[in-house]
């Protein structure tokens, strides 16, 4: 099955985003838990509407979404109190995602601002360690990163490391969203070797954790660490790129999501052009 969806609001519920992800030709999809850059709580939606939302996406055959944790987290921040703050929000998202059967969580690993790489590792370890538990339902995915800054997950090596040092009964919980303008403006040669990408991946990280995918083009040359998003074909990364992806064997049933900017019309044709590459 070809899973393909974007990023929707949040803002109308649950069971709005699953009829617009189905309008728009979609079979799952990605949002905020909430406000991406701000820090208020967010409401939680109403059992009824979680329950609408479940039946919708069992009745049409959607993989359940993925969940994508605001910018203003950061696991390893050198401040105490946003660590905290943190693992507080996280790990109450994570237990309403349970709610949600198949759901995926992805966050960015976040900056060390100055720490170290190795104290930076070992913030993110330790937050996940508290926050999972052993047979958990939600998949917990660490998103590759451009390498702005201080940010961790810069490349496959930080995000090794940080899986490497959770016990192997979280492992079985966690993985990669590999973000394809992220992973291009960090100096990987997406653009012109996808296969020796994912062979790097394979191993570093092992193709086990590569669980989804954020779809996007890159405004920027290879290696530029900036993090700017273009639509599909238009910017750095060839179409045939993309093409070549939902098509791989490592890939048949991982989701792909579309964080390209556009509105709902342009996601529509963006979803409608992958199904047309789609073998």
């Amino acid at each position: 099955m070809f899973y393909i969806g974007c990023h929707l609001s949040v803002a109308e519920g649950y069971a709005a985003m699953g009829s617009r992800a189905l309008a728009i030709g979609a079979n799952t999809f990605q949002f905020f838990t909430k406000n991406p850059r701000g820090r208020s709580s967010g409401n939680l939606p109403s059992p009824d509407d979680v329950n609408s939302f479940c039946m919708i996406l069992k009745e049409n055959g959607m993989k359940a979404p993925l969940a994508h944790a605001p910018y203003t987290y950061n696991p390893c921040s050198k401040d105490v109190e946003i660590r905290e703050y943190t693992k507080r929000a996280m790990g109450e998202e994570l237990r309403f995602l349970e709610s949600i059967p198949g759901a995926m969580y992805n966050f960015h690993p976040g900056c060390h601002v100055g720490q170290g790489v190795a104290v930076g590792i070992d913030h993110i370890s330790d937050m996940l360690c508290e926050i999972m538990w052993e047979g958990m339902g939600t998949t917990v995915l660490l998103e590759t990163m451009s390498g702005k800054g201080t940010e961790l997950g810069r490349n496959f090596e930080e995000l090794a490391a940080v899986i490497d040092k959770l016990t192997p009964t979280l492992r079985e919980h966690v993985g990669v969203c590999l973000d394809t303008c992220h992973v291009h403006d960090g100096g990987y040669p997406l653009a012109s070797d996808p296969e020796a990408v994912l062979m790097e991946f394979d191993k570093v990280v092992g193709r086990k954790y590569l669980k989804a995918v954020h779809m996007n083009d890159s405004k920027n040359e290879m290696g530029s660490s900036k993090d700017r998003h273009e639509r599909l074909g238009e910017g750095k990364v060839p179409l045939e790129v993309m093409a070549y992806l939902i098509n791989h064997p490592w890939l048949k049933e991982i989701p792909f999501y579309l964080e390209t900017p556009c509105d709902l019309d342009g996601y529509a044709e963006e979803i409608k052009l992958l199904k047309e590459l789609k073998l």
